[in-house]
């Protein structure tokens, strides 16, 4: 029998994130899933006994420090000594209700630190347990597509999931030489507490989706932007 992949997921408590486990636990991998509270983190604590030994769930929150120190330093003892095969970068903030004229600098600086310098810190304090050959995926956004934003709407989102595409394409490079693929990806407007109940596709579908594409990269595919199905978005 295969070894089991090693897998990380952020954001893991609900929504999308939680969907993403559920797939990686049906496909037979190991999973490490974050969460900023654990303890009310309802689902995924059922999902440990439902998987015993292959779900661990830890804490995270993507915009500290020192709560990314703590992961690095847990993490080797729940892998007990393997390699993470995938990690998605999940976990992000959208403030609602931004208006112009009523935009604020703590807000905008807040999604930054959440949705783009996080994860760009976590990759770099994980890539030693990152395997060569692995892959990062992070979570990006339609909204995200400079070319194709038609509204004013989400500012601080939007700006935020831009700069992650550039951190996701800093990271491409940078990890090139182990040969680690490292791509952004957009779930699609997924029906989530933060897509809305509008949403185009239910987060269990944009998950085997994303999964699908992610198992189909290629070393070329590292530093693209890709939708759910594995279609080019445009920059």
């Amino acid at each position: 029998m295969a070894t089991p992949a090693h897998s990380l997921v952020t954001g893991a408590n609900r929504g999308l994130g939680l969907a993403l486990v559920r797939g990686l636990l049906a496909r037979g991998d190991r999973v490490v899933a974050t969460a900023r509270h654990p303890g009310k983190a309802t689902a995924l604590n059922t999902l440990t006994g439902e998987y015993p030994g292959r779900l661990h769930v830890l804490p995270l929150d993507v915009a500290s420090d020192k709560s990314r120190g703590e992961l690095a330093r847990e993490l080797p003892l729940v892998l007990d000594d393997a390699k993470l095969g995938l990690m998605i970068n999940n976990a992000g903030v959208l403030h609602s209700g931004e208006r112009w004229g009523k935009l604020s600098a703590e807000v905008v600086e807040d999604s930054l630190r959440i949705n783009a310098i996080g994860p760009l810190l976590l990759v770099q304090s994980l890539e030693h347990l990152l395997e060569d050959g692995a892959t990062v995926a992070n979570i990006s956004t339609q909204m995200a597509s400079l070319s194709a934003r038609n509204e004013f709407r989400s500012p601080s989102y939007s700006m935020s999931k831009v700069a992650q595409n550039m951190a996701t394409v800093q990271l491409a490079l940078a990890l090139k030489p182990r040969g680690i693929k490292v791509v952004a990806l957009s779930p699609g407007w997924v029906r989530t507490d933060m897509g809305g109940a509008g949403g185009e596709i239910a987060p269990e579908e944009s998950a085997a989706g994303l999964l699908e594409t992610i198992g189909a990269l290629k070393d070329a595919d590292s530093g693209r932007f890709l939708d759910w199905r594995g279609q080019p978005m445009a920059w």
